[in-house]
């Protein structure tokens, strides 16, 4: 009987660590009027889409008949673009916002995350906008939700950027320690309510090429905008309902020019998707960037940007 004496006390103990580190690491979601200050400063501005205040920034000229549109990647939000909005809006109407469920645009009310809701979600926007006819630019998911808006509706895209772009089918074990954590459906009462900081890092640090580039402020910016009330559950929600590569086959009904940046060392998305996405898109240019991760116009704006700027010309 002393065993199993010994697996109660195991168990017990076992339970208090597992409290324990609940507690410590427990966060409440943070409200919009929190976040707003430090993440939203001008030129943000909030506009109301299928009852959502979606948050946007529209910047440069506004008689300018193709802007260009920029969409974040999974988990980020429109601060990954900063570099090149920065640049562009000197010359270029510049268009980027935080997707549903991500940023300070947070949940969808329908809690729908699928690609097709997103695609449908970009035209409400540009029409919303007045915007008839875009330059797409998409990073990751943004990368698939531009190249599906461009095949559901090719007479408003004049050209496609696809920056390291979802499509192919992805092993979950490429996913941040962060991600895999979120498609655990066993931990989600758990994971709603915590959000390990060290997590977090770690997780933007897989994604970066050079994890040094990482700062503290670039680290404090992922952290809140996951904490965004609703956004960890919106984040589950996507990962329950994404089907990465189920819809390979259209990629070859991509008629524009399109242009493909990816980062050699992006370990989420692998560089032979992006040779993939050449050989099925007839107009088609690569470049590659070899210190480069996941999101390499945030890890190095001036290298990508400049690979881009001849084909982002009218």
């Amino acid at each position: 009987m002393k065993w199993i004496k010994r697996i109660w006390w195991a168990l017990i103990i076992l339970g208090f660590m597992v409290t324990g580190g609940v507690w410590a690491t427990w966060e409440p979601d943070k409200q919009l009027g929190e976040l707003v200050a430090r993440w939203a400063p001008e030129p943000s501005t909030f506009i109301e889409i299928d009852g959502m205040q979606v948050h946007v920034r529209d910047t440069g000229p506004r008689n300018d008949p193709t802007p260009i549109v920029l969409i974040h990647g999974l988990a980020s939000s429109l601060h990954t673009w900063s570099g090149w909005q920065t640049e562009l809006q000197k010359t270029r109407r510049v268009i980027s916002f935080d997707l549903p469920g991500f940023g300070l645009t947070g949940p969808s009310p329908q809690s729908d995350y699928r690609i097709d809701a997103y695609t449908r979600f970009v035209l409400r926007l540009l029409d919303t906008l007045g915007v008839q006819h875009v330059i797409l630019v998409g990073n990751a998911l943004g990368g698939e939700i531009a190249w599906q808006t461009a095949v559901l509706a090719p007479e408003r895209v004049r050209k496609l950027v696809l920056v390291s772009s979802d499509g192919y089918p992805q092993s979950a074990l490429s996913m941040p320690l962060g991600f895999q954590f979120a498609a655990a459906k066993g931990w989600r009462w758990i994971a709603e309510r915590i959000l390990p900081r060290a997590i977090v890092a770690s997780s933007v640090r897989s994604v970066y090429g050079d994890p040094s580039k990482v700062t503290n402020d670039i680290i404090d910016r992922y952290y809140d905008m996951n904490l965004r009330v609703g956004n960890r559950k919106a984040l589950f929600l996507r990962m329950d309902q994404a089907q990465f590569g189920y819809s390979a086959n259209l990629i070859r009904r991509i008629p524009m020019p399109t242009l493909v940046l990816w980062g050699d060392k992006d370990q989420m998305n692998p560089p032979e998707h992006g040779k993939l996405f050449c050989r099925d898109i007839q107009n088609c240019k690569l470049v590659e960037f070899p210190a480069l991760g996941h999101i390499p116009q945030e890890e190095d704006p001036v290298a990508t940007l400049n690979a881009a700027r001849a084909f982002l010309k009218p």
